[in-house]
This record gives C-alpha cells, sequence and structure tokens, in this order.
C-alpha cells in the first residue's frame, strides 16, 4: 500500500466542477487582482467565524506581518511567543526589528506554557503570539488574563488552526487580531499562498486594508509604509469553493483523528492530547516516538509518509543565534522536537489505511 499524506489531487477531483468553474470564471472576466472572488471570499469567512473585520491576504506569514505593522509594533519592541513552531512566526517579529522573546511549550499539547509567561514581560513586551499548534488552541483563558494585567496585545497565529474553538467559541473571540494560512497543505487551502486577518477593532482593520496594499488609502496616495500583501482572485475563488464544503471536512478529520486513537491506543506512543476545553482540526496528527529517523526510514519503505514538525526549535536556529539562547534553555520544546513525527493526515484516509499505519508503526517502535 502506498499512503498519499495530504490527498489534495484527490480532494480537488472531489469539487473539481466547482472549482473549475470558479477558476474560468475568474479567466473570462481577467480580474486578477481585487477581483469580486476577494471581497465574497472575505464576507464568506467573516460568515463562517462571525468575525466582525476579515481581510485577505498574500500568505500566512504576511497576514502576521500586517498584524503587527497595524499594532505598530517596532525595533525596540519585545513580543513573546513559542520556539515550537515554524519560523514565520518569529521571522515576522524580527523583520520588524522587534525582539522575539521565548517561552518554553505545555509538554501535553505543545503550545506555549501560560504559566511561564509572565517571568518574561518587562517594560518593553508589547504583545504575546500565541501558535494554535497543529490545530489546537492555547490555553487562552489564562493568556487572556496575563494580557489584561499587564495590557499587552495578543495575536493568535492560527496558521493550523482555522475553524478551531475554545469553550465553544471562535478563538477570534480570544484575541486582539486572529490570523491564519491558506497553504496548500493546511486544513482550509489554496492552490498557491493566501493567507487572512482577523481583526475586531475596525480602526485596525481598516490600518490592515491599507498596508496591504502599500499603505495606500487611495490610488497613489499613501499613508502608511506598507507591502504587497493582496490575495490573487484565483486563490480567492479557490478557498471560496472549499469555504463550502469545510465543516464536513472538519468532520471527516475528526472521524479519522478519533481512528487513529482507537487503533494507536495501546501501540505505547504519546498520541495528540485535546484539552476538553478545546477543539483541534488536526492539521497534523502528530505522535511521539523514540529512534524517529529509523521509524521514518521503515515506514518510508512500507510506503507510509511522515513528516516532522518541527525538528528544531527556533532559538536553537542559526539566524536567531544573535538572541543568545543556547540548548537547554527550553528543554520541553527541545524534548519534542527530537521526538515528534506527523502521520498522514487528511479528511479522506480509508480504516484500512489507518489500520495499515497503525500495523507498521507496532513494527518499528
Amino acid at each position: 500500500m502506498k499512503i498519499d499524506f495530504a490527498k489534495l489531487q484527490y480532494q480537488y477531483q472531489l469539487y473539481k466542477r466547482e472549482i473549475d468553474e470558479a477558476i474560468h470564471k475568474v479567466l473570462d472576466n481577467s480580474n486578477y487582482i481585487m477581483g469580486d472572488e476577494v471581497r465574497e471570499l472575505e464576507e464568506s469567512l467573516q460568515n463562517f467565524t462571525s468575525a466582525k473585520q476579515t481581510i485577505t491576504c498574500s500568505s500566512g506569514t504576511d497576514a502576521l506581518l500586517l498584524a503587527m505593522m497595524a499594532l505598530d509594533i517596532k525595533a525596540g519592541d519585545e513580543v513573546i511567543t513559542t520556539p515550537f513552531t515554524f519560523i514565520a512566526t518569529a521571522e515576522t517579529i524580527a523583520l520588524l526589528g522587534a525582539k522575539p522573546v521565548f517561552v518554553d511549550i505545555d509538554e501535553k499539547t505543545y503550545n506555549i506554557d501560560p504559566s511561564k509567561i509572565e517571568e518574561k514581560i518587562t517594560q518593553r513586551t508589547k504583545l504575546i503570539i500565541s501558535v494554535s499548534l497543529y490545530g489546537q488552541p492555547s490555553s487562552l483563558d489564562e493568556i487572556d488574563k496575563i494580557r489584561k494585567k499587564y495590557n499587552l496585545f495578543h495575536i493568535i497565529d492560527g496558521a493550523q488552526s482555522f475553524g478551531a474553538t475554545y469553550k465553544n467559541r471562535n478563538e477570534i473571540y480570544y484575541c486582539d487580531i486572529y490570523t491564519t494560512s491558506f497553504f496548500p497543505a493546511k486544513p482550509l487551502g489554496c492552490f498557491g499562498d493566501g493567507g487572512a486577518v482577523f481583526a475586531k477593532n475596525s480602526d485596525i482593520a481598516d490600518k490592515i486594508r491599507m498596508l496591504r496594499v502599500h499603505g495606500q488609502n487611495r490610488r497613489y496616495h499613501h499613508k502608511y509604509i506598507g507591502l504587497g500583501g493582496r490575495m490573487d482572485t484565483i486563490q480567492s475563488a479557490i478557498v471560496n469553493v472549499k469555504l463550502k464544503h469545510y465543516k464536513k471536512d472538519l468532520s471527516l478529520r475528526q472521524e479519522v483523528a478519533n481512528q487513529y486513537n482507537q487503533t494507536l491506543k495501546d501501540k505505547n506512543l504519546v498520541l495528540p492530547f485535546i484539552d476538553k476545553k478545546a477543539t483541534s482540526v488536526f492539521a497534523q496528527y502528530s505522535i511521539r516516538v523514540q529512534h524517529r529517523d529509523k521509524v521514518q526510514v521503515k515506514l518510508k519503505e512500507q510506503g507510509i509518509p511522515t513528516a516532522v514538525h518541527y525538528p528544531m526549535p527556533l532559538h536553537l536556529q542559526e539566524c536567531f543565534a544573535y538572541l543568545g539562547y543556547k540548548e537547554g534553555d527550553f528543554p520541553i520544546s527541545e524534548l519534542i522536537s527530537n521526538e515528534i513525527m506527523s502521520l498522514p493526515m487528511n479528511p479522506y484516509l480509508s480504516i484500512n489505511e489507518i489500520r495499515y499505519i497503525a500495523d507498521n508503526i507496532a513494527k518499528f517502535i
């Protein structure tokens, strides 16, 4: 058996007629930048999330950048976040000249540990960025208490978690700005790059709209230093089609996760832990294994692809050496990065495929 990690082609074939029609409509109109489909997607995303303000953009990375620019994060500011995430979370902080300040993660959820945040707050701290890793929100109640106590902003990096909830409410409710990504392998993905920013404050949202078109408030008049951060019309059309089926896909992802949990529960593995207050969209189904490299090789030989999200925490990356962190500073992040392994995860995995994966894991761990 040969397993497809994300089954992107399978999904395309499911929705091929709708997607092709949406793409050809854009081609026929030839309105490739800020066409009607961009506005339609923003309205659809707003309805899906009950967000007050929704702005599409060119990627999840640019979504973070735009969010921080709108909050006036600048050189000398400090931003607290997790070292166990994709580099974009901290990279965008550094691009603005601010300082990423890392806080170790919770060993169960792999998200930022709120109990360790306060000790890192200084007079220069302006913002907390929590990351909803693998599709599950952080402990948002605790973060919200800290944010209010110290009068800080809170951005949720929801690149992997669009559609997740915390205490039966969308994550957007718990932060100043929520960002997400429509990278193709994400639960809701386009056929290239794309992202979105969700804000409560209309003034901030208006600023983001200007920032994504080079700070422009009217044609060739620029109120801010901005960037070219628009989501193109074709990608917007594609996501708009997929969004119509997204609740069904999320339900199927949960079924796949449940099947994994059942088939792997007696295999002496650390399986994903989901907080009772939260739901996960299972962007990844990640387990912890010893001797990961050997296990990956053996599984690959059996036609089972795996991935590692992420093999090196950010505080040990060469590009952040200037921050002065060293090995041992964030022991839980370092432990998890050595053991974490993501299995094939998509809404369309069959029970036979899941059993095949589980049986082979049992052989090699």
